[in-house]
């Protein structure tokens, strides 16, 4: 366990020690090996402590990491299409789920676990956290090619597709973060973003464990208790997408004093583009550069960062990552575009994915090691890397990535629906808002119910207008 050996903490718990609940929890559960054989895992779960012990239960199989967000015909889509055996979540989360497939409620982790089987019967394990003190793992471990996480994405035709990461890519990833941002055991990580979002699992939570350092979780994203939680808890790592630096710059600009910060080093935004003005707001108001990135689920996910040991480029997405390769392809020549010119952005190295669960003809492509992102940029002389758009159909919203086509596929099969019609309206809170297009025998309420039914929560559209004719 690579992020155990690090010897860092989650919130009061030693990564060891919750590394160890979750190996424990195996070893003393006969019925959850029996759902589990043959099959994979799946951890539907708030950003929390449980997460570790989740990731450590599921040794020697892949995860399908779920949003909390997700809506429960995505659940199930997910889970049938890994062929999920068990789930780890907790009672909150855990109606969400269908009754056939083995549930593990982790409320009470690293201390006990409850497992619900299908037939009816419960399962209270002790889970001997006191263990995980005497749990060793390898701080040079590079990681197995053997399944790790799979995450839900790139439904540029309709049905989000399983991108498959392997323990390497994510440990390369983690380690490239550790390096690229001088992150060492001293610093302390504020974990806003989702475990189940390879940004907050890798950048957030992988890295500083990684370098024995310090995460705080935060399961809910509150801008003032966050600020509360920089100043009062010495953190020093901030990472999260445009729109919360938005939220945090907004407390901060109604009360300057709020933020007195002094450990607070480095600040990593991601997940969308980035506006320059929002940095010079950023830089202006805390003193500390906000540090852009860029990356993708299926490459680990980070490909591009102004790196720590490098001046910050406000503008552009970075340099690439350590030991990752990025080239811009021009698609009229097949060939690297010429400095400064517009092209697709492709990237390879030990961090890119190794396919999808099923229908990998409908997800980006992966040729001669080389993933073909389906974003637009150009480089610089110096190696910097600037956004110029996408070529995928999709757009992003609070850093999720939305894509029309998922969303018009499950509109259309409403009852009365003949026609619908997706696209982004801008927004400089949160990048975009959706607008929904119906046409049909429906009314506004009836689609807006369906969409709450069957699609995720930053799914949902702003807006909906419906046609008869």
């Amino acid at each position: 366990m690579r992020l155990a050996a690090g010897g860092g903490r989650v919130d009061q718990y030693e990564s060891q020690q919750l590394a160890a609940a979750g190996l424990t929890l195996l070893a003393r559960c006969a019925p959850l090996v029996r759902a589990l054989s043959g099959s994979r895992s799946a951890i539907l779960l708030p950003t929390s402590p449980a997460f570790v012990v989740a990731l450590a239960a599921s040794d020697g199989r892949g995860a399908v990491l779920v949003n909390p967000l997700a809506a429960p015909a995505e659940i199930d889509y997910q889970l049938a299409d890994a062929d999920v055996g068990a789930v780890f979540t907790n009672s909150a989360l855990a109606a969400k789920l269908p009754p056939s497939v083995t549930r593990v409620l982790l409320d009470d982790a690293p201390t006990t676990a409850r497992v619900l089987l299908p037939d009816g019967a419960t399962r209270d394990v002790d889970l001997g956290s006191h263990l995980g003190r005497a749990l060793e793992g390898d701080r040079e471990c590079d990681g197995r090619d053997e399944e790790c996480a799979i995450v839900y994405t790139s439904a540029m035709e309709g049905r989000a597709l399983g991108a498959v990461l392997t323990h390497r890519n994510l440990i390369a990833n983690a380690l490239a973060t550790v390096e690229a941002g001088g992150v060492t055991a001293g610093d302390h990580s504020l974990a806003l973003l989702p475990f189940s979002h390879l940004f907050g699992l890798t950048v957030t939570l992988g890295a500083p464990l990684c370098a024995g350092g310090r995460v705080t979780t935060m399961a809910r994203f509150n801008p003032a208790r966050v600020v509360e939680v920089i100043r009062s808890e010495q953190v020093t790592l901030l990472t999260g997408v445009p729109s919360v630096f938005a939220a945090l710059l907004a407390v901060l600009e109604r009360d300057p004093t709020a933020l007195n910060a002094p450990a607070l080093r480095l600040c990593i935004c991601g997940g969308a583009p980035l506006a320059t003005e929002l940095q010079d707001r950023w830089a202006n108001a805390t003193g500390v550069e906000l540090r852009q990135g860029y990356g993708l689920t299926e490459a680990g996910p980070v490909c591009l960062f102004n790196r720590v040991d490098h001046p910050n480029r406000r503008g552009a997405m970075g340099l690439p990552f350590p030991r990752v390769n990025v080239r811009i392809m021009s698609p009229d020549t097949a060939a690297e575009a010429p400095v400064g010119f517009p092209g697709e952005i492709e990237t390879s190295g030990p961090n890119v994915f190794s396919g999808y669960v099923s229908g990998g003809e409908r997800g980006l492509a992966l040729r001669d090691g080389w993933l073909r992102t389906g974003d637009l940029g150009a480089m610089d002389a110096d190696g910097y890397v600037s956004f110029r758009g996408v070529r995928k159909p999709m757009f992003t919203r609070n850093g999720f990535n939305i894509y029309p086509r998922e969303i018009e596929r499950v509109v259309a099969e409403m009852p009365g629906v003949r026609g619908v019609h997706v696209q982004a309206v801008p927004d400089p809170a949160r990048e975009n808002d959706i607008a929904l297009e119906v046409e049909g025998d429906v009314g506004e309420t009836d689609v807006r119910a369906w969409c709450e039914a069957c699609l995720s929560a930053y799914k949902q559209p702003a807006t909906i207008s419906v046609r008869s004719a």
